[in-house]
């Protein structure tokens, strides 16, 4: 009964369409009251590297490592809001969440839009993060095998059609694939390399960043996709006193907590959104069929420990084709509809107001 109250409303509200919704056209100026950028957390470090130049002598020095870096935009009525921190996924950049690669409106200036103060980040090790250098730098010098130095994880074209399920195989759409595939050169020119496997691993220093960013941010609703889709919940294990809600999209989730951790979780409302053709591409390191059933138990964990969570699966409410990539994806602007709706639902409550700082 309640889901289908949640549909109807979406319906009232104009925010269920056809297959592709109307996309903004002419939104006309951007005003907004304050951006910029800024780093969250970073660490010193001992660094030995060689000299610059063939008989140079080696340098030794530190070097800051761990930092997470942040660009932000307030609305000028962004105070009325909740901040929303937007994270990417694997061999991506926060790039994800600005213009679409076939230039329409991303999520990023969409919000903003909504007046909603919005905080981009870049994984730590990823873009203009940086990525701490000393296991390369030990594998010059000789200090350690070169069987021992990190991998670099970067995603072909071919794997990223089959895993952002763009088609059942590479250069074959679906008939109702939303992602402008047209477009396709300019999302590979998105696709950066990956350096996670240079960081440590329990916790991921992203996650400790991300609980910070919402600490300084006096409250935020964390969102994140693919490979930092359950990284909101893991910043929540952190620390969870800044997080104010948690927006969860396509990735694998975390099925054996504790009771403890589920109980921490429980008390932050959580939003995991899943798109199409989850069953429907075959090959490839990613496996969505079994990634939407684990986010569908740890959803009823939540539930069971009296926490106020939703698995939005997109095809249930009529939305059809929507691929891996769905904030990019021809309907952005009504998922991103969808995603608003529900922070002032369940976040917010009904007055949509925030005291929180935005900065």
């Amino acid at each position: 009964m309640n889901r289908c109250r949640w549909i109807l409303g979406l319906v009232t509200l104009g925010l269920i369409a056809g297959p592709v919704a109307a996309q903004t056209k002419t939104p006309g100026p951007l005003t907004i009251k304050e951006q910029g950028s800024f780093f969250v957390g970073g660490e010193y470090k001992p660094l030995t590297q060689p000299g610059f130049g063939p008989n140079a002598p080696p340098i030794t020095g530190e070097i800051t490592i761990n930092q997470m870096y942040v660009q932000y935009q307030i609305p000028m009525k962004g105070d009325r809001h909740v901040p929303v921190v937007m994270v990417h996924g694997c061999c991506l950049s926060s790039k994800t969440w600005e213009t679409t690669p076939d230039g329409r409106m991303g999520w990023n200036e969409y919000f903003v839009r909504k007046d909603r103060p919005v905080y981009l980040a870049d994984q730590v090790s990823r873009a203009r993060s940086g990525f701490d250098p000393t296991a390369f730098a030990d594998v010059r010098s000789g200090k350690v095998q070169p069987a021992q130095m990190p991998t670099i994880l970067d995603a072909s074209h071919q794997v990223a059609w089959t895993v952002f399920r763009f088609g059942p195989k590479f250069g074959e759409a679906f008939a109702d694939e939303q992602f402008p595939v047209q477009a396709m050169d300019e999302l590979y020119k998105q696709m950066i390399p990956d350096l996670n496997s240079t960081l440590p691993q329990n916790p991921n220093p992203t996650w400790k960043q991300m609980a910070a960013l919402g600490v300084k941010l006096k409250g935020a609703v964390l969102m994140g996709h693919s490979e930092s889709g359950f990284f909101p919940e893991q910043a929540a294990l952190v620390d969870p006193s800044g997080i104010k809600g948690i927006v969860s999209i396509e990735m694998p989730c975390a099925t054996n907590l504790t009771a403890a951790q589920i109980e921490t979780l429980a008390k932050i409302p959580t939003l995991i959104m899943f798109g199409d053709h989850l069953g429907d591409v075959t090959g490839g390191p990613a496996n969505w069929a079994q990634s939407f059933s684990t986010c569908n138990t740890f959803v009823d964990q939540l539930k069971k420990a009296g926490g106020d969570a939703e698995m939005m699966h997109l095809p249930a409410l009529g939305i059809k084709g929507n691929s891996h990539m769905l904030m990019q994806d021809k309907n952005s602007d009504q998922l991103a509809d969808l995603v608003i709706a529900w922070i002032d639902r369940h976040v917010e409550g009904k007055g949509g107001r925030s005291k929180n700082a935005t900065r």
